[in-house]
């Protein structure tokens, strides 16, 4: 058998290295079983019609908590921490549902305004003229207000949202993860439980609320969660509404640094805003895997694939493969079917706050365009140490406009 690389090394995200690796894989063995890992063994679907099939049979792959969750490293035995994502019908449906309104579109365009008068004041507020960090001025703080927002968090204590999110994807190993020990994860997760249980309480003996624990705190589906699917809950919400928006923000920075030619076409036509915020989510791929189970013997792409194996859907080579999207190495703002990305994942487990998201990064780039900042990247960026979110730590720009 041929040897491939581990793609599951957090290093390869790191030094920005995984690219040749993956295609590779395509060409080669895009159903791929590693039988040694750090993680155990596993399989890499790295195909977009593959990773497809996984996504739309949640029959036969299980995203469920008790048989190891939704990434390639098992949750601490012990320690799972369930919530809707890491669960199958028809729980997933109930407390799905109870989430959804809150990124319905009806409530999205109620809270347009909102989020175009903070962006407005947070671009009007950057430096000029001296490098400043752009994940933290502007990413950051952009999707900490967001998250404040939706959970009707105290505004002034916002920072510990996204604190908790660091905390809940930070991969151990990491020299400057911000935990360093399941242990030390745990003990904030569980302060995250204490301060949330409080603002859940006040709610709970308040009449309904437009806020996600006003409405998880008066729904049937999540009312009486035991202390692990409360912690693995907010966890959930948390870094859905956070990471995945605030890394796109940098990542599509940077993709329109490297092409400034589809920069100045979207400068030229706004109306290419909306595509520009999908090629980005694409090109970028926050989310760089989800893993799966298998309930059963089964067969993928001619292999097959015994009950109980990992399987890993790599949604950074699916939005890379040659045989679904054309030219897919290319940053292209006038791509045809730009929406057809594995970024937001597929079936019954697609991104909830997909349209919240998109909503984000369409302001950021209108009232960047509206201002006509010239935005220039002073540094490389700093990456996270991690296989499961594509995330930038920092990334210093200059204001020259």
């Amino acid at each position: 058998m041929t040897e491939h690389a581990d793609v599951g090394d957090p290093r390869l995200y790191r030094e920005d290295s995984w690219r040749p690796h993956f295609a590779r894989l395509r060409r080669e063995d895009p159903v791929h079983y590693h039988p040694e890992s750090p993680y155990g063994p596993y399989w890499s679907v790295t195909r977009h019609a593959d990773i497809m099939t996984v996504e739309l049979d949640h029959r036969t792959y299980s995203s469920a908590s008790e048989l190891g969750g939704i990434q390639i490293k098992d949750q601490p035995a012990g320690e799972e921490l369930p919530n809707f994502i890491r669960m199958d019908p028809p729980r997933h449906t109930a407390q799905r549902k109870i989430v959804a309104p809150i990124v319905a579109p009806s409530n999205l365009a109620n809270m347009e305004g909102l989020i175009r008068a903070r962006t407005a004041r947070v671009l009007d507020g950057l430096p000029r003229g001296e490098a400043f960090d752009w994940v933290d001025r502007v990413s950051t703080e952009l999707t900490a207000m967001m998250l404040a927002t939706l959970f009707d968090f105290p505004q002034a204590e916002r920072r510990r949202l996204t604190h908790w999110s660091d905390v809940a994807i930070a991969n151990l190993d990491a020299a400057d993860a911000v935990v360093k020990s399941e242990g030390e994860r745990m003990a904030e997760l569980r302060r995250m439980a204490d301060t949330m249980a409080v603002l859940w309480k006040e709610r709970a003996a308040q009449p309904p609320k437009f806020d996600l624990v006003s409405m998880m705190a008066h729904a049937e589906a999540t009312q009486n969660m035991p202390l692990n699917e409360f912690i693995g809950t907010f966890a959930l919400l948390i870094v859905g509404g956070n990471d995945t928006t605030r890394n796109s923000m940098t990542g599509g920075l940077i993709a329109l640094s490297d092409n400034p030619a589809e920069y100045a076409k979207v400068r030229a036509d706004r109306r290419l805003i909306q595509n520009l915020v999908s090629e980005i989510i694409r090109y970028h791929t926050p989310v760089i895997h989800m893993r799966r189970t298998a309930t059963k013997d089964t067969k993928l792409a001619g292999k097959a694939i015994g009950k109980g194996d990992k399987v890993v859907m790599w949604y950074v080579s699916g939005n890379r493969d040659e045989t679904a999207i054309e030219e897919p190495e290319r940053f292209d703002v006038g791509r045809p079917k730009v929406r057809q990305h594995l970024s937001f994942g597929a079936g019954i487990h697609r991104c909830v706050g997909d349209r919240l998201a998109e909503m984000q990064l369409r302001i950021l780039w209108e009232e960047i365009l509206t201002r006509d900042l010239q935005i220039e990247i002073a540094g490389p960026p700093v990456r996270l140490y991690s296989n499961f979110i594509r995330g930038i730590r920092e990334l210093p720009v200059v204001l020259r406009h």
